[in-house]
């Protein structure tokens, strides 16, 4: 039976810049097999971390890679972001606790390297062998209160993959993939404690788990963010959005593509009509028959617009994107619902009012795509040729198709969106 033991370094001394933790810590009893938790803390101070910041916000936005979520209240504003390392976290760990007045604690730069230069000093003054957790707090998702968890690892694997042996019953695990390192870093919180000024813990009874090199560090922890089921949220789900015009060979589910239209039909829409339809194009033979009377549809306007046979060319292989993409959607307005008006001003602004909800209705299902972890294009061809396109789909006569959505799983990640300040956008009376 496995017998663990976790218990504090008590005495240890207020830790400056510049400080050699291996040598404070070297003044303690360690064996070959033990494995150190260290706050992060006592390593942002002993590395110069320590930013003199009367408005921590303006520390925050400059550790930040990502918002998250936020949230105002009574004591101002919680940030959820995504630091420079990956880690997704309250205020980008920018802490003003055990710090001096009138300044703050920014995480390590590098936490991996952190833990792997404190285990290599203790190597060097002691000649033990120990693993190393550089550990910090975070909050949880749907669970009240925080914990410690691991932001550097050294010398012991973060995590232990479970996948592919069998229980105590003979069944097989499938996705069990324990998190070893925050854990032990959870567990080594136990002693330290938030107010009781112990910084690092010892755990004893697990040295077969140390490795000879440092490992992986804490990176593995991340999750890649293709396989991050919960990436978007808050202020970030609309961002979530972007257009893809490359996409991989891999199958579309067409339940997610039918979530995100259960999303895009929850978009507002006059006098409490429902004026979307979209059409899902599933099967090959639909989709090549639409695609290739779409462009010779194009074909047909170039020409009578007098555009020469190679330029025609360059634009039909230029413009056509939605022959890259293995799935297809196609949102149509119907004006069911709408109201007769006598004079033409009134029926087009009645006929305005629809598009607007359309437009509601695919930016909502763009976004649910991306939810989804799907790429898409929006892509305008279909309103310049209504008739072709209810003819290849079959479409009744009154669904007027508003553009194509290319869906698949994109191919690279999409390029930096640059930042566009909303002031250029308003206009206030």
């Amino acid at each position: 039976m496995t017998r663990l033991e976790i218990w504090g370094l008590d005495g240890f001394p207020e830790v400056a810049p510049g400080d050699d933790l291996a040598a404070l810590i070297a003044g303690h009893d360690l064996r070959d097999g033990d494995i150190l938790v260290v706050t992060s803390k006592i390593v942002s101070k002993a590395e110069g971390r320590v930013l003199a910041a009367d408005d921590r916000e303006k520390a925050i936005d400059a550790e930040t890679v990502r918002v998250v979520a936020r949230r105002a209240h009574a004591r101002g504003e919680t940030r959820i972001v995504e630091t420079r390392h990956g880690l997704v976290m309250a205020a980008a760990g920018v802490d003003a606790s055990n710090t001096e007045a009138g300044t703050v604690l920014l995480l390590p730069d590098d936490p991996d390297a952190s833990a792997a230069r404190i285990r290599a000093g203790l190597r060097e003054r002691l000649g033990v062998d120990v693993g190393v957790i550089v550990s910090d707090t975070f909050g949880r998702p749907w669970r009240m209160g925080l914990t410690d968890a691991a932001i550097g690892v050294a010398g012991l694997p973060p995590l232990d993959d479970l996948r592919g042996r069998t229980d105590g019953y003979g069944n097989q695990l499938d996705a069990t993939v324990t998190a070893i390192a925050d854990e032990l870093a959870a567990a080594a919180e136990l002693v330290k404690g938030k107010l009781s000024g112990v910084p690092v813990a010892v755990v004893r009874g697990l040295g077969d788990l140390l490795r000879a090199d440092d490992g992986p560090g804490a990176r593995a922890l991340i999750r890649p963010p293709g396989e991050d089921m919960f990436r978007y949220a808050g202020a970030e789900v609309l961002r979530a959005r972007r257009t893809i015009r490359e996409f991989t060979a891999d199958p579309v589910d067409e339940a997610a593509v039918r979530r995100a239209i259960a999303a895009a039909i929850t978009a507002p829409a006059p006098h409490h009509t429902t004026p979307w339809r979209f059409v899902l194009v599933e099967s090959e033979r639909a989709r090549t028959a639409l695609l290739d009377a779409m462009r010779d549809a194009w074909i047909a306007d170039l020409r009578r617009d007098g555009f020469s046979e190679e330029s025609i060319g360059r634009r039909i292989r230029r413009g056509d994107v939605l022959r890259n993409a293995p799935y297809l959607v196609v949102p149509c307005l119907v004006m069911d619902g709408s109201h007769d008006y006598p004079d033409a001003r009134r029926s087009a602004a009645e006929r305005e009012m629809f598009l607007v909800a359309m437009g509601a209705g695919v930016q909502n299902l763009l976004v649910g795509l991306a939810v989804e972890g799907l790429g898409s294009c929006w892509v305008s061809s279909t309103l310049f040729c209504g008739d072709v396109v209810r003819e290849a789909l079959d479409l009744p006569a009154d669904w007027d198709p508003m553009g194509t959505v290319g869906v698949g799983h994109p191919a690279a990640p999409p390029k930096d969106r640059p930042e566009r300040s909303p002031d250029t956008f308003i206009h206030t009376r």
